[in-house]
């Protein structure tokens, strides 16, 4: 890995958030990608200030946000709040038979915001995947030329996804980290699997016979992404005990981190710094192999 790679992986992972080699990011990807429905719960989270506070106040490892919003907003919390760029994005109003997230930015636009880090959305098993690879490629090489950790956002999506027991069944999950590995991810972040069900009958072998508790669910994805690390997703809200209780599994399991957007911003900024706090707490306590 290069100087620059290190430099900003040190900053992401020991300068900032829980500081022990943990990353926990605040994701705002979702303007874009689900419209300002998301924001319905809570009216004060349509304001991109108000998740920056909360990334500041709560100490978070970084923010990840879309190019309008870290060029408009990003000024007054430059130094602070460390950045990564969402790099390439779609809206839900198209079906997603056969999704492919287009460029949005350039890692030499990242580079000029101060970001630590630029995050790109794949498909795994769109249709479309062949150009998914091919763009990503495009940005692993500027990422690599200029020194910038990239993370790939591994989204199992698509009709033959649906098919094969759906985007979060174990089989997906687990094969959308292999593949963030094999095509250059410096990150890969992935959903928690949801729990084994008929669905996952539709599943190649040996997923449709797999028996596995949420402990071991989540460990087989950490492993499939052969040594990347692995950033666990908050998924929709759910109930902070829900919530404390993914941080532990998935930590357990040896991810370097947590990237829980909606199910922080959608809470009173009370209660949203508070269980920032209580997420710091478990991954300090989470044994670190390092990145």
């Amino acid at each position: 890995m290069n100087l620059g790679k290190r430099t900003r992986l040190h900053r992401l992972l020991f300068a900032h958030g829980p500081g022990n080699g943990a990353c926990l990011v605040l994701p705002v990807d979702q303007g874009l990608e689900h419209g300002p429905r998301d924001f319905a719960s809570n009216p004060a989270a349509a304001d991109p200030r108000y998740q920056l506070q909360i990334a500041r106040d709560g100490g978070f490892s970084a923010i990840a946000l879309q190019v309008g919003l870290a060029e408009r907003y990003m000024g007054d919390f430059a130094g602070v709040v460390p950045l990564i760029l969402k790099l390439n994005g779609k809206t839900d109003i198209p079906p997603d038979d056969e999704p492919l997230s287009p460029l949005l930015a350039s890692v030499e636009t990242a580079c000029a915001l101060g970001a630590d880090a630029v995050g790109y959305t794949m498909y795994i098993g769109s249709p479309r995947q062949d150009e998914d690879f091919r763009q990503f490629a495009q940005v692993r090489e500027e990422a690599e030329a200029l020194g910038m950790p990239a993370i790939i956002w591994a989204y199992p999506r698509g009709e033959a996804i649906e098919a094969k027991g759906g985007r979060d069944c174990q089989y997906a999950v687990e094969y959308g980290a292999r593949i963030a590995a094999e095509v250059g991810a410096d990150l890969v972040k992935v959903n928690f699997p949801v729990p084994l069900s008929s669905r996952d009958a539709d599943s190649p072998a040996p997923y449709k016979t797999l028996t596995l508790t949420p402990a071991e669910q989540i460990a087989r994805v950490v492993a499939a992404a052969a040594g990347v690390p692995v950033l666990v997703s908050g998924g929709p809200k759910h109930t902070e005990q829900e919530l404390l209780e993914k941080a532990q599994l998935s930590m357990a399991a040896g991810a370097t981190g947590l990237i829980f957007g909606r199910n922080i911003w959608q809470r009173p900024l009370a209660e949203a710094l508070a269980l920032a706090e209580k997420l710091k707490g478990i991954m300090r306590k989470a044994e670190r192999k390092g990145p």
